[in-house]
């Protein structure tokens, strides 16, 4: 038994400091002190052998801890958050690429960019509103049909997963209010991510991105909007453009427009072929009033435009859903 004792002794020794201490187990000293059991009187076998097993026992034992030992020291913590050279060990353990802006980021900064620079403001719309800001402030009376043109997302609560940037109108136009009063002028745009309950398809998304336009003083004119709108899309696809307007009906302007411009040469276009681009108009009285500004002093002119639409056209996009899509093919396009 002293033996025995010996061996689990130099044994476990052995594998506590080995880097593979399943070899270990393979040691002639095991093999020998199982060839003594022929040597042993009958009555000194049974207790020989069990002793002999739980050496067998506590080795296994040894080795998986041992083992667990080694495989976490080459355990490597990684801040996947960190630029690579903070982190340590080989490269290939993090393969990385260089990232980069989503086309629709890229391009709604440019759009933000070109108004910014004409001397609007830019604020980011809301994700979740209320019935007031996406209705009753922009000329929709209660019950009114023009709602049900809207399939918006509600919650349970009444809030509204807003269908159109013009949810912030109101907020824009009584933030600037004193400046109207001071002798100045409302100029800001609001732009962001909208939501409706539409089927997807190559030309529709529930979700999508728009910018809204608004500007209000005491002495605003159709043809300043048009001048505005004209200056912008030439800005945009760069080249002079021809534009025209027909009517068309949006609850929150009066008279309400349609914006065409005639198609860039650079999208394939031909003399005569034209893009509907946007709905515009000058603000109706009862939205000003709703924003506490008097119709009889002050007038303004709005428009919004879906910001996807523009980005289809400049690149060539004929399915809205390569956007949401993920596919790396078509954003790599985009680097």
């Amino acid at each position: 038994m002293q033996s025995i004792e010996d061996v689990r002794n130099s044994l476990v020794a052995q594998i506590a400091t080995s880097d593979t201490p399943r070899e270990v187990l393979k040691s002639g000293e095991i093999k020998a002190l199982y060839g003594q059991l022929s040597s042993l009187a009958p009555e000194e076998r049974s207790a020989y052998g069990k002793a002999v097993n739980d050496l067998k026992v506590a080795l296994e034992a040894a080795v998986a801890d041992r083992e667990a030992m080694l495989d976490d020291a080459v355990v490597q913590t990684l801040d996947v958050t960190a630029p690579w050279d903070v982190n340590t060990g080989p490269r290939e353990l993090l393969p990385t690429e260089q990232g980069t802006q989503h086309p629709l980021t890229k391009e709604l900064e440019v759009v933000v960019d070109i108004f910014t620079r004409m001397g609007f403001e830019a604020v980011e719309s809301r994700q979740i509103d209320d019935d007031f800001h996406m209705f009753g402030s922009l000329n929709f009376p209660e019950n009114h049909p023009a709602r049900d043109g809207y399939d918006t997302f509600r919650t349970e609560e009444g809030l509204i997963a807003p269908a159109h940037t013009s949810t912030m109108q109101n907020r824009i136009i009584k933030a600037g209010k004193a400046k109207l009063e001071a002798g100045g002028h409302i100029a800001s745009i609001s732009y962001g991510r909208v939501f409706r309950n539409e089927d997807v398809d190559a030309t529709h998304e529930h979700t999508f991105y728009q910018v809204e336009g608004v500007f209000v003083s005491d002495k605003a004119t159709l043809g300043d909007m048009l001048g505005v709108l004209r200056s912008f899309f030439e800005s945009y696809y760069g080249q002079a453009l021809q534009i025209k307007t027909q009517p068309g009906y949006f609850p929150f302007v009066e008279p309400g427009l349609e914006f065409l411009i005639e198609k860039p040469a650079a999208l394939g276009g031909k003399p005569g072929e034209w893009l509907e681009m946007m709905g515009c108009g000058m603000i109706h009285p009862n939205v000003l009033k709703e924003a506490g500004v008097d119709p009889e002093k002050y007038q303004g002119f709005a428009w919004g435009c879906g910001v996807e639409r523009l980005v289809m056209l400049k690149y060539g996009i004929e399915d809205l859903r390569h956007f949401e899509s993920g596919k790396l093919g078509f954003l790599r396009k985009f680097v």
